[in-house]
């Protein structure tokens, strides 16, 4: 039973661990012998993260709310890293366990990078993977209470590009679909997101990661162009809520910009949200300012999406 939202945190309970795919994971190399690598960072305000690499097995890690709270509300989460790797906890698991105990279900999901070590037909891997995690949320809506028109996505940094494919990509379908699930997202966050693979704006790495080769020269024009989303905002687009630091110097908050100046184009719903310093990565918490950016999407989602 869903009940309005309320601002009253809740205890959250561990996560159900599910693979995304039941059988034969799509795209991946059989037999490539590469094991999944952890290595643990530092912040600038000084807590470790954990950061995930050579991912073959792709899952989701499921938060529910307390059943008290539970608004019917789901985003699925995906972590920054460049596409080569996930910053799973700060830009994850944390920030799912805070929607948990606002009473909106947090799915981490743990997608596998444009690695051709490890899978064929790269470029598509990762929006595969995210699109499959939304059919299997929405599979599993009734026994998890959520509403299945209240998924949203989630993404920071190349992770934001991912979420942000997601909501503008989602005609453009990578994985298995024989019940024609609806893979629109309700809405989407983004967070210092990469947006744009122009030259002087996105993050190179990210870009080349995904539709490499590395020389600038060689990179596919047509593979720039459709996986720069400020250019496939259309009026079907998702509400948006996104935020950035002004000082990043690793992903310019020029592709924020960019992006809302296309959502205002088309007329979609967004809320913006920018910090005057924070720089590129500092997850769920701004060490810098007191005012978080995720308490201000909470509010945001109470007075538009749990309101419908």
């Amino acid at each position: 039973m869903v009940t309005p939202f309320t601002s009253c945190t809740q205890p959250v309970k561990p996560p159900i661990d599910l693979p995304l795919y039941e059988n034969i994971i799509p795209n991946n190399i059989p037999n490539h012998g590469l094991k999944e690598l952890v290595t643990y960072n530092k912040l600038t305000n000084g807590k470790t993260f954990s950061f995930v690499r050579q991912i073959s097995e792709p899952k989701i890690f499921v938060y529910l709310p307390d059943q008290k709270t539970n608004t019917g509300t789901a985003i699925i989460i995906c972590p920054g890293g460049g596409y080569g790797g996930l910053a799973i906890d700060h830009e994850g698991h944390d920030m799912a366990k805070k929607f948990a105990s606002e009473g909106i279900a947090g799915i981490v999901l743990k997608y596998r990078c444009p690695d051709p070590k490890i899978v064929t037909n790269k470029t598509i891997v990762p929006l595969q993977d995210a699109q499959r995690a939304m059919i299997l949320v929405k599979e599993n809506a009734s026994k998890w209470s959520i509403n299945p028109d209240r998924i949203g996505i989630l993404g920071s940094s190349a992770g934001g590009h991912l979420a942000a494919t997601a909501a503008t990509h989602f005609n453009q379908v990578e994985t298995d679909n024989p019940k024609k699930v609806s893979l629109r997202p309700a809405f989407a966050i983004l967070n210092y997101p990469v947006i744009s693979f122009i030259d002087g704006v996105g993050h190179n790495g990210s870009r080349d990661n995904l539709i490499g080769p590395l020389a600038p020269d060689q990179i596919n024009g047509d593979l720039v162009h459709l996986y720069s989303n400020e250019h496939h905002v259309t009026s079907a687009t998702p509400p948006i809520f996104i935020t950035h630091a002004q000082d990043d110097n690793v992903v310019p908050i020029s592709n924020s910009i960019l992006f809302i100046a296309s959502c205002q184009q088309y007329g979609v719903p967004m809320q913006s949200f920018f910090y005057a310093k924070g720089g590129h990565g500092y997850g769920l918490d701004n060490p810098i300012d007191q005012k978080e950016w995720i308490d201000v999407c909470i509010g945001w989602l109470k007075q538009t999406i749990l309101k419908k």
